[in-house]
């Protein structure tokens, strides 16, 4: 559903939520004045919100008990959204044959708030694998997943966010929002993303759109692989494969707000 206006949110709550969101996985343990500075609060505020969610199971003292860490409800909750993602449990099957059949690992993300929000993780049995975990948010203009999402959301949902500063990950990464702007008509012809070290050096990624309903894609299935497993050829292959497997996906994915 759509989001109501600002106007109606509690401070307190607004503060809180901040104080959450600055705990990430660069930043997985906070001090109280540490928190202040990151999130511009009052040292006392940020106390009194930082016990009220430690009270509350929300956040866990570290051993020392001078600093803060996610709790154990956070997870609870985390996984209650996930179940409540019923096309994630149908995506897995064919997950584990992609990953079956060509020996990588494979990869379903959603797109959340500007960013692709992995949902699930299919790993393979090479040693040499791609860093990929649940809850790991990637960005949208230089992943093969995020290409896909822009390339099939909304107008008014992927301009603005090309309309923005595109950051550069790597020396490959495309940063002019014109040239992203026909990559993702390319994306759309072909109904799948390719991109070669655009976010990370030395790694490759093919994906496919998952769509709602009304064809909206709200989740990208991908393959992501070293480029010293590139196989150019292997392409037309692993795409195919990874289309029909989104489209058997989107069949049980139910008109979502995109956010």
């Amino acid at each position: 559903m759509d989001r109501d206006s600002s106007s109606y949110n509690v401070r307190a709550v607004e503060r809180a939520m901040l104080i959450l969101s600055s705990f990430d996985g660069e930043h997985g343990e906070w001090g109280v004045s540490e928190i202040a500075q990151a999130t511009g609060l009052h040292k006392a505020t940020a106390h009194r919100i930082l016990m009220t969610l430690f009270n509350g199971g929300y956040l866990d003292r570290t051993a020392g008990g001078d600093k803060f860490r996610l709790g154990l409800r956070l997870v609870e909750l985390g996984l209650g959204a996930l179940r409540g993602l019923d096309f994630r449990r149908v995506a897995f099957p064919y997950m584990q044959q992609l990953v079956e059949r060509f020996q990588e690992i494979c990869t379903l993300a959603i797109f959340d708030e500007g960013q692709m929000l992995y949902v699930e993780v299919v790993h393979s049995e090479h040693s040499l694998t791609i860093a990929a975990r649940v809850g790991r948010h990637l960005p949208v203009h230089c992943t093969a997943s995020g290409q896909v999402a822009l390339a099939f959301l909304p107008a008014e949902v992927a301009d603005p966010l090309m309309d923005v500063p595109l950051t550069a990950y790597t020396e490959k990464t495309i940063t002019s929002p014109e040239r992203l702007r026909e990559k993702l008509e390319e994306v759309r012809r072909r109904g799948y993303a390719l991109t070669e070290e655009e976010f990370e050096a030395g790694i490759c990624a093919i994906s496919a759109p998952v769509r709602d309903i009304d064809g909206q894609g709200i989740a990208a299935m991908s393959i992501p692989f070293p480029v010293s497993r590139f196989r150019p050829e292997r392409i037309p292959e692993i795409a195919q494969a990874l289309i029909e497997a989104a489209k058997a996906v989107s069949a049980h994915v139910p008109a979502r707000t995109v956010r």
